[in-house]
Parts: structure tokens; sequence; C-alpha cells
């Protein structure tokens, strides 16, 4: 099987334009390459939802942080066409950094209050990043349908919120969190973990276990649960905890106090220089 690389914004706007004219349902899986089975898990949501699925691989350099791995992160086109096409792709759009931002760019797309706080208060300048290129990418390859991951629980709040408060009229999919068969959620930044940093960082998910059986005996109160998550976590020798937070997953604030239905636990961890992020959705008995 074979699968079309579409690098031009006008070449990838006028085939969806024709898809649309023909009727047929576009889905779209933004990435940022380097495909693992979590990333296909959403290609395959997608084409049970559609006739076309597009699988878009860009790292989009105004969501990281002149700190950050953007220059490292990991790269191969090679690996992510065959990983797309397994998973049911029929395209990758698939442009430079040039065909994304002119010299002129200057625009961006803002979500005030979730965008800042947790990751946001970590990596001040992410959000406005990954919203403007998603804003991007759905006037790009015009989609009926986007899939997103629950790994990035934020991101799919803030990408909900951009699509209701400016009419995009896209259905918005987020799937499961996918995990290797010891707890460690997917990610393509795992490949920088050693083998002692691989095995410590299954505290997270361990973390994440004790908060949903506290909670689901009747737990309220976050602050010892967080305590014990701290405790939990610290066993993995971690070289920092960015956070541990409780939100109320519908309008994505933090809560002190736990009320039905649900509340999200998040963390963010970081193992030698590799951060890690993870989160669980917790319902109240």
């Amino acid at each position: 099987m074979s699968i079309q690389i579409v690098k031009s914004i006008r070449e990838m706007q006028d085939i969806a334009e024709r898809f649309r004219c023909e009727g047929k349902i576009i889905a779209v899986v933004p990435t940022m390459g380097y495909l693992h089975q979590g990333h296909a898990s959403l290609i395959k949501i997608a084409r049970l939802h559609a006739d076309v699925v597009i699988t878009t691989i860009f790292v989009n350099p105004t969501q990281f942080a002149p700190n950050e791995d953007y220059k490292s992160y990991p790269r191969d086109l090679d690996h992510d066409k065959t990983v797309a096409i397994d998973a049911g792709a029929d395209i990758i759009f698939f442009p430079d950094v040039s065909e994304m931002y002119s010299k002129e760019f200057s625009s961006i797309v803002e979500v005030e209050g979730a965008s800042k706080i947790l990751e946001g208060s970590f990596r001040p300048t992410h959000f406005q990043g990954v919203t403007t290129v998603v804003a991007k990418i759905f006037h790009i390859t015009k989609p009926h349908i986007a899939v997103f991951g629950q790994k990035d629980a934020q991101q799919a709040f803030i990408v909900q919120k951009i699509v209701k408060d400016l009419n995009f009229g896209i259905k918005i999919i987020i799937a499961p969190i996918v995990r290797e068969e010891d707890g460690l959620a997917l990610s393509s930044r795992n490949i920088y973990l050693n083998d002692t940093d691989r095995k410590n960082a299954l505290v997270l998910y361990r973390s994440l276990q004790y908060a949903a059986k506290r909670i689901q005996e009747g737990a309220r109160n976050v602050t010892d649960i967080r305590i014990e998550m701290e405790k939990i976590i610290k066993g993995g020798n971690p070289s920092q905890i960015d956070y541990i937070a409780f939100v109320n997953p519908e309008i994505f604030k933090e809560v002190e106090i736990i009320e039905p239905p649900v509340v999200l636990v998040a963390l963010a961890v970081r193992f030698g220089t590799t951060r890690l992020i993870d989160n669980l959705l917790i319902r109240l008995k």
C-alpha cells in the first residue's frame, strides 16, 4: 500500500475541497510525527468515522520555548508513513516550516484562562502555538472531524474551546490514552528515557491509580491525596515534579474539593532531562 504525501497548503486545500464536493467525510489527526501506537489508535478511530483520513505531521516551532527540544524532537517520515498506512490513513500533510509560517506571519489564536494554568504556567507560550497551528490545520485540511488524544488533556480541552468559540463546525473526538503493558503512557518523548528512568517513570501511573482508589473510596480533599502521590512519585527518583493537579474537566479549573461526577488528575514530572505528562479521568461512585 502507498499513501499520498502533500507538502503544499494550496494543494492540500484543493484536495480537501474536492473531497467535500464529492460528499465525502474528512477526518484529520494532527500530530508532530514520530508516530507510535497511540497515534495509530487516533488514526484508526478517525477511519471509523470518515471516508478520508488525513494525518498531519508538523513539528510546530511556535509551541516550543527556546530552552525546549524543538531541534532534537525525533523525526522519521519513513517510519511515520508505515504507521499511518497500517492504521488506515489516506494522506499525510507534511509541510515545511516556511510553508506554514511566512516571514510576515503575525496572527495568533489564544484561549484565555485554561491556557495559563498547569502546562501553561510552565510553558507560557505553548498553547498559543498549539491553538494557532491547529486553527491553520483546520483551515488547510477542511475536516468534518478531528481526533485528539486524552494524554494531552489540557490541549484537548483548549482545542474543543476554540472549535466552539470560533464556530469551526468540526466534531472533536477525544481518544483514550494508550499505555504500555506496564502502564507507561505512550509518548514520542519516551525515546529520550534511559533504561533506569524508563523503569522509574512507572511511578506516574501508580500514583494516578492510587488517587483513583482513594477518590473512589470517598476521599474528597485533594491535599492528602497529593501528598501521598508525591511520595509515590519521589520513589522513582524524578529530577523534578512540575505539578500534580486535580481539575474539573468540564471547565478545566483546579479544585481543592473533589465533586461528582468526574475529576481529572493530571501531572507533569521530569526524569533526568525528559519531561513526561500523564492523567486519569476518575468517575466518582
